[in-house]
């Protein structure tokens, strides 16, 4: 689990230590007060933008100088702690700077560590979102069972800006140039795509076995934005360079890619129901994927951030999701305005007072 968690300079936290924690951990205050910040903060020690998915430029508290640094110690059984930090410095605030025991690492390197899920009131419309966001869930649900999924779909992202940019260039691109760019986008998207696939396949077989109570019971299914083999993707790419230059963009691929979600029983789609559903989806989603990690083989230390998720549960799915959580060996963070809805775990809680960019201690657990 994490420990000795620094925020310094960071949104509305000047400096902050929070420290002594335990398998539950509350964050309580008034709305604004800077409790999501030190979630956004926590998530920032795994590849990406965190869960606001903000720019670095907009993570300094504006009174400071334009850097910010975020660290914390990773506690591992049986060996030394490992000290993971991240941040950056106003002399260069465009760039992510990322440290393991003190050294410099790329930010890649931070999901080998630790496997990170999140979710957050933004969420609730996943559903209706475009499909991008969708794929940023399922991503982020990859990354947390395949530490090398952040690595192959920054390959893609890369080969697909550059081909990109030959495609709307007004000179011919040359053929061997798109060959060669070609090649690394298909062998990076046949990555990223078949550990999508994997991933919704073992997903949808955990959701099956669950109850279809408290939560609303979600259905998966992949639908891939092209052929997900490497061979058949660079044949797509190759065959459609006169059709994609004429729209100046990549048509076919990965980044394309649906995760299409309905209600089991009704048969529904998600977008199409209640908003109280759709957020039992999610939690039903979060929980699968959850319990997914626990039969597998991850050995990584496992966090859990969520965000202002018990107060619009009524009492029995808060309970059901607390044992739940409860269940298994992920490190969970919880955010709320008041004590009363985490009840049932305060007891074996660690729980902080979030005020105005300050972090209390307000009991042993």
């Amino acid at each position: 689990m994490l420990d000795r968690i620094l925020l310094s300079r960071f949104r509305n936290h000047r400096e902050t230590a929070v420290e002594g924690t335990a398998q539950f951990n509350l964050l309580v205050g008034e709305n604004g007060a800077g409790k999501t910040n030190v979630l956004e903060a926590i998530s920032l020690l795994s590849p990406g933008r965190g869960l606001r998915r903000a720019s670095l430029a907009d993570m300094p508290g504006q009174e400071f100088d334009g850097g910010f640094a975020v660290s914390a110690a990773l506690m591992v059984p049986g060996a030394e702690p490992v000290r993971l930090g991240t941040g950056v410095t106003a002399e260069r605030p465009g760039r992510r700077l990322v440290q393991v025991n003190g050294a410099e690492a790329p930010a890649v390197r931070l999901a080998e560590w630790l496997s990170i899920g999140w979710l957050t009131p933004a969420m609730d419309r996943l559903f209706v979102e475009g499909a991008g966001a969708r794929r940023r869930f399922l991503d982020r649900l990859v990354l947390a069972v395949r530490p090398d999924h952040a690595s192959h779909a920054t390959r893609l992202e890369n080969a697909l800006r550059e081909r990109n940019r030959l495609l709307s260039d007004e000179r011919v691109p040359d053929p061997r140039w798109l060959d060669a760019i070609e090649t690394q986008l298909a062998e990076a998207g046949a990555m990223v795509a078949s550990a999508r696939a994997e991933l919704v396949e073992r997903l949808e077989q955990t959701l099956a076995n669950l109850p279809d109570s408290p939560f609303a019971r979600p259905s998966l299914a992949y639908q891939p934005g092209g052929p997900i083999a490497a061979e058949a993707l660079a044949r797509a790419l190759r065959d459609g360079r006169a059709r994609e230059r004429a729209a100046q963009r990549t048509l076919t691929g990965p980044h394309r890619d649906e995760l299409l979600v309905t209600m089991a029983g009704k048969g529904q789609p998600a977008a199409d129901c209640s908003t109280g559903e759709q957020k039992a989806m999610l939690i039903a989603i979060t929980l699968a994927h959850s319990q997914l990690l626990e039969q597998g083989t991850e050995q990584r230390p496992r966090l859990l951030l969520l965000d202002e998720v018990a107060a619009h549960l009524d009492p029995v799915r808060r309970e059901a999701l607390f044992d739940r959580l409860r269940a298994g060996s992920a490190q969970v963070w919880l955010t709320g305005t008041e004590l009363a809805p985490f009840e049932a775990i305060v007891g074996e809680a660690a729980v902080w007072e979030v005020t105005a960019g300050s972090v209390r201690r307000l009991g042993q657990h």
